[in-house]
């Protein structure tokens, strides 16, 4: 199986406005959507969209906004046969702002994806095992993150972590070195390494710093400014694909199934991430989280167009 999403299943309200609101204030939004979010969620659609076969693996509440979540990654293409129902915990949600800049700010409450515990993996123990890509990020507790990890890496599959939120101390010693490939944007590269990337050369020095860490290659999302990517062989800027965006929600998620989905089928790490980048570009263009995922169609002639 190429795939396997370790992650957070939310249902998302956005809220649309021409700015975001200072604390204290009160605004006037123009619009809101409701519709499927969290990290693991959007990274699963993202891949299934690009046509690779992909299993998520999660946890929902045995609730209305549960319901929601599964019949929407069914109508998406997701199977659903690894997410667990859990009885005393609630569907996680994300209440998001949208600027006239396609910038956001995020608020995610848990619920069940922050009950999620060793007994997870063992159900999905032999989802882990087959994957050559396991997606992971940190809207789940990370001990059974780590442990997903070691089984994926112990039959010779490759372990990708989003760190959002990324952990204001930073990681224990020893973490980084159970993952393949992780990708912070500028504030989470910042809270990793002390360094916030501003161009490629800032990019390269944070890169080498995480590759210290022991992870053996280091992607550096500068959102709107390109990215770069480094690895013991190889080491590169990848300039923006210019793009109308609208909405960047799911930017990075889609990035990451993007670099997921070329990893498996066998590119070069600075191929897969101008594939994963101008998957992340293309988001920004529509609104939503799951729902802006491109299609392999759409990703292929924004690469032939350069």
């Amino acid at each position: 199986m190429p795939i396997a999403v370790f992650g957070s299943i939310n249902i998302d309200l956005t809220a649309y406005g021409t700015r975001l609101p200072r604390p204290g204030e009160t605004l006037h939004g123009s619009r809101y959507a409701l519709g499927l979010g969290g990290k693991g969620c959007n990274q699963a659609v993202a891949a299934a969209r690009l046509g690779i076969e992909t299993t998520l693996v999660g946890r929902i509440g045995r609730d209305e906004f549960g319901a929601k979540a599964l019949g929407e990654l069914r109508t998406l293409g997701v199977p659903t046969s690894g997410i667990y129902e859990d009885p005393e915990s609630d569907t996680g949600i994300a209440v998001i702002g949208v600027d006239a800049e396609a910038q956001n700010c995020i608020t995610v409450i848990g619920g069940a994806n922050m009950a999620i515990d060793g007994s997870d993996v063992h159900r999905a123990a032999a989802t882990f095992a087959v994957a050559d890509i396991l997606l992971l990020q940190m809207e789940i507790p990370l001990q059974a993150a780590l442990m997903a990890a070691d089984h994926t890496r112990q039959t010779g599959g490759r372990v990708i972590l989003d760190p959002a939120p990324a952990p204001s101390e930073g990681y224990a010693p020893g973490v980084l070195a159970r993952i393949d490939v992780i990708t912070p944007n500028e504030t989470e590269t910042e809270l990793l390494t002390g360094l916030k990337p501003t161009n490629p050369e800032e990019a390269a020095e944070a890169a080498c710093k995480l590759r210290a860490q022991g992870v053996a290659a280091a992607v550096v999302k500068l959102g709107a400014a390109g990215v770069y990517f480094q690895d013991a062989e190889s080491g590169g800027f990848i300039a923006p694909f210019k793009v109308d965006s609208i909405d960047s929600v799911a930017a990075g998620d889609c990035f990451n199934g993007g670099l997921a989905t070329a990893l498996a089928e066998g590119k070069p790490l600075g191929d897969a991430v101008r594939f994963a980048a101008a998957c992340g570009a293309l988001s920004t263009t529509k609104r939503g989280a799951s729902a802006s995922a491109p299609t392999r169609e759409e990703v292929d002639r924004l690469l032939a167009r350069g």
